[in-house]
């Protein structure tokens, strides 16, 4: 419908919202001038609907899915033997941001990260 290679997408009835990965690169395809392709989106799956770019580098990957939040910095560790998981830091105003209302978007963050880039878990401190 955009034009735009979707990678990955969660329907979350609950909060009535679509989300879509699209391959880098093609943010703007996806949006369209002015939103105007988004809005046919939105009225196409009679939800809201939200857009990451994806990235190869987890961390960027990370800091996209969380935009808004301004994050100080994102590493991705993984000891031996042990699952890979992602450390965020972040001041308090923009953790509240990253975390969301009820942890809605640090679940879609853990969800998505584990699902592109096999982190277990995103610890934000």
């Amino acid at each position: 419908m955009t034009g735009a290679m979707v990678k990955d997408c969660i329907i979350d009835d609950e909060l009535s919202k679509v989300t879509f990965v699209v391959k880098n690169g093609d943010m703007g395809l996806a949006i369209g001038k002015g939103g105007s392709t988004v809005t046919k989106v939105k009225r196409a799956v009679d939800k809201g609907v939200e857009i990451i770019e994806y990235n190869e580098d987890p961390a960027q990957f990370i800091r996209n899915i969380l935009s808004p939040a301004e994050l100080k910095s994102i590493k991705v560790i993984q000891k031996e033997g042990q699952d890979k998981i992602a450390i965020v830091n972040a001041d308090s105003s923009n953790k509240r941001i990253a975390i969301g209302k009820n942890g809605v978007n640090i679940e879609r963050a853990k969800l998505l990260a584990k699902r592109q880039h096999d982190i277990s878990n995103i610890i934000l401190k």
